[in-house]
């Protein structure tokens, strides 16, 4: 219950509004009310974080950004993002066909204090980390993949929010380290999207397996049971009319 609350509380992390510039091929953040947004220096945060624990996922090449729906919304209409700062700075970033997109380490955006925007109103969509080991089916999650996918959404989330707020949950958890944390001396799980409605997942190293808890398009697994290594793989079974989905 825990673990659902913080990740529910990050994912609600304050964002404010940027000014859009009118100019051909780029966003038109000024026709978007509240859109998503996530300063540059939490997303350094997050690349940081991601190199710094990059043991837990060794042939990702690097950390990219997916553009996820909210609360049943389909797929963006549309969807662009870029760098956003001070002076007109802009920097556009490409999206491949699933959404996703990587954030170059930029000084200019650095020095005009960036943000990263997406032309998509926040209440419908979101920017999250998402981290996977290349040539996995598309029902297929490895674990070590989703630990470094919560680093690096922690990482950017304590940036975000309030100092005192960053104090606060330190204190609840009894640990900086939040995607590990214990509760009442049991491991909370830690919930994930997935690409399609699905009906089952099954945790599965060795002759090891364990069934996990669904709902939706999500699943959970306790990222801190270290009795399961980075390599267990998480296989997810779609729902018939999703079975062939791809990400």
């Amino acid at each position: 219950m825990l673990a659902g609350a913080l990740g529910a509380l990050l994912l609600a992390n304050p964002a404010a509004a940027v000014p859009g510039i009118d100019e051909p091929d780029t966003v038109k953040v000024n026709a978007i009310r509240n859109p998503e947004i996530h300063t540059y220096k939490a997303v350094l945060a997050g690349l940081d974080s991601f190199e710094e624990y990059h043991a837990l996922a060794p042939k990702v090449p690097e950390l990219r950004f997916r553009i996820r729906p909210r609360g049943g919304a389909g797929l963006p209409e549309q969807p662009r993002v870029r760098i956003e700062g001070d002076h007109d700075f802009i920097l556009p970033l490409d999206l491949d066909a699933a959404n996703r997109f990587s954030v170059p380490r930029s000084e200019a955006a650095e020095d005009e204090n960036g943000e990263v925007v997406l032309n998509q109103k926040r209440k419908l969509y979101r920017i999250h980390p998402d981290v996977r080991t290349p040539g996995l089916p598309a029902n297929v999650r490895r674990l070590g993949d989703l630990r470094l996918e919560c680093k690096t959404m922690i990482a950017i989330a304590k940036e975000e929010i309030p100092l005192v707020w960053v104090v606060a949950i330190n204190g609840l958890l009894l640990t900086r380290d939040w995607c590990n944390f214990t509760h009442k001396k049991a491991m909370p799980d830690w919930g994930f999207d997935s690409d399609a409605p699905i009906v089952g997942a099954i945790l599965q190293e060795g002759n090891r397996s364990k069934l996990l808890k669904t709902d939706g398009d999500r699943f959970s697994v306790a990222l801190g049971d270290t009795s399961w290594g980075d390599d267990a793989l998480i296989e997810l079974e779609f729902a018939p009319a999703t079975a062939n989905h791809s990400p």
